[in-house]
């Protein structure tokens, strides 16, 4: 879902303005297309272990790693979709997904899914997006519905050059595969896109998000979203360099934090949870 580099002062009084907006219907949103942005604020909160930090964004929750431009190739994990709880006339939205880049740059290569309140009642679906590449693309043949156990992956394959004749070659920037398998009903999608634009591949994220539309949208309630088997550059979690712990402080008064992660360094956990503090 999904972001933007660190743009602190582009973003700060627009941020403080959501900020103080009353959870109301976003009527504009309530069909699509809605989009993923990069980290939409940042603010770094300091040390939490040799080599891992926490930091508050408005739209994002979970883990990212961020390093030199080219340190990640790729990431998968898998989670359980969450039941969010609705209530009546509501539009609230939420996204998990994986992917490279948008912690500190201006790029996203991501895919998961989305569960959104619309009008009160409960929605469901699954979608990628090569972000800065607007909107979501939403692909019917993988449905989801809550209970749903999702495996989803993002995996760089790099540039390619290709000798035509002495005098000319071809060369392939690079691509990305974004894979999504329900893991419940059997059914997977998978596709390879280049991407349209330079990509520097220094961060990876898993990340459940308040989706974008005109601004940051009011968090669904998800509850819990537990992530497991989460792996970057083919290594446990745990063990990725640059590792960020980052907590929502939605807009609209929601809370979205992490867990710790698990003591096989690969599963960790999102709370939702309704608060007035904002960032």
């Amino acid at each position: 879902m999904t972001r933007f580099s660190l743009r602190i002062t582009t973003f700060l009084f627009g941020s403080l303005i959501l900020a103080m907006a009353p959870l109301v219907p976003v009527a504009a949103a309530g069909a699509q297309p809605l989009s993923s942005r990069p980290l939409f604020f940042y603010r770094l909160h300091g040390l939490s272990g040799a080599t891992q930090t926490q930091s508050t964004s408005s739209n994002w929750s979970g883990y990212a790693a961020s390093g030199a431009s080219g340190s990640y190739n790729s990431l998968a994990s898998t989670w359980t979709e969450p039941a969010v709880s609705c209530v009546a006339n509501q539009l609230t939205y939420s996204a998990n997904w994986v992917g490279l880049d948008g912690f500190n740059d201006g790029t996203v290569e991501q895919i998961g899914t989305e569960a959104n309140c619309i009008n009160g009642q409960a929605q469901y679906y699954s979608w990628y997006q090569m972000y800065p590449q607007n909107p979501y693309e939403v692909f019917t043949n993988v449905a989801v519905a809550a209970g749903n156990s999702i495996t989803a992956s993002v995996t760089y394959n790099p540039s390619t050059t290709t000798t035509i004749s002495r005098h000319r070659t071809i060369t392939n920037p690079g691509s990305f595969t974004l894979a999504l398998t329900n893991n419940t009903t059997k059914l997977t999608y998978t596709s390879t896109i280049t991407a349209s634009r330079s990509v520097l591949r220094s961060s990876a994220e898993v990340i459940t998000e308040a989706p974008y539309s005109n601004g940051v949208l009011p968090l669904a309630n998800f509850g819990v979203v537990n992530y497991t088997s989460t792996l970057i550059n083919g290594a446990p979690l745990s063990s990725a360099s640059g590792l960020q712990t980052v907590t929502m402080s939605n807009p609209y008064g929601m809370v979205a934090t992490p867990s710790a992660i698990g003591s096989g360094g690969e599963s960790f956990s999102i709370s939702w949870a309704a608060s007035k503090t904002t960032i």
